[in-house]
């Protein structure tokens, strides 16, 4: 089944660029281009996409909230950031915002695909400095209901890591990645990586 894709950038001559290269990968359906996020959201249920391609810096309401928007509405739809600068405090904000990582303006094509299949895989294209940061503003508390393996496996998770890649670095099977992903949205009552994020990085239940 492809995967449908929205765009949301207001530059009309990048946006044409994303949806060229959309239109030209199998496997990809363009099901909205929007300049403004207001646009989006009037469509976005009837749209259904299963990921948004989203300028942060958007007139109105910006690619920050506009993200936060999206994702609650959707919380299963995956955010990615189209952005100039990839170590800016505004890359970060938009992944505490339920971002699942972000693309860089001018990027090669092959790059963008690759960001894209990543993100649609489960991982979270970012850049070693903003998953230090992301990694950063948590620490672990010793009141967390989850295990330490759970921990672990949310924690490569908030690096970017896939299941495949998080799997092989525990030396465990990606079937069981995803047993304790579901584990730990029962835990934390959570339906969503970003917002199973946001809990334990508010309470401090990653190292």
């Amino acid at each position: 089944m492809e995967k449908r894709i929205t765009i949301i950038e207001d530059n009309g001559k990048i946006r044409e660029g994303f949806a060229a290269i959309i239109d030209n990968t199998p496997g990809y359906l363009l099901c909205g281009q929007y300049g403004t996020c207001e646009e989006a959201l009037i469509s976005f249920n009837q749209d259904n996409p299963d990921l948004v391609l989203m300028d942060i810096d958007l007139p109105g309401i910006d690619g920050i909230e506009g993200t936060r928007r999206l994702k609650k509405i959707n919380p299963a739809c995956i955010v990615l950031i189209i952005t100039v600068l990839e170590d800016s405090d505004k890359v970060f904000r938009s992944l505490c915002a339920g971002a699942g990582g972000y693309i860089v303006k001018n990027t090669d094509t092959d790059d963008i695909i690759r960001n894209i299949a990543e993100a649609l895989e489960g991982g979270a294209p970012m850049s070693l400095h903003i998953a230090k940061m992301v990694v950063q503003s948590f620490r672990q508390s010793p009141d967390s209901p989850l295990s330490d393996r759970e921990q672990e496996v949310l924690k490569g998770i908030s690096e970017g890591k896939s299941y495949s890649k998080i799997a092989l670095d525990l030396f465990i099977s990606k079937e069981t990645v995803r047993t304790h992903i579901k584990n730990v949205y029962q835990k934390l009552e959570v339906n969503s990586k970003a917002d199973a994020l946001k809990v334990a990085g508010d309470k401090k239940w990653l190292s």
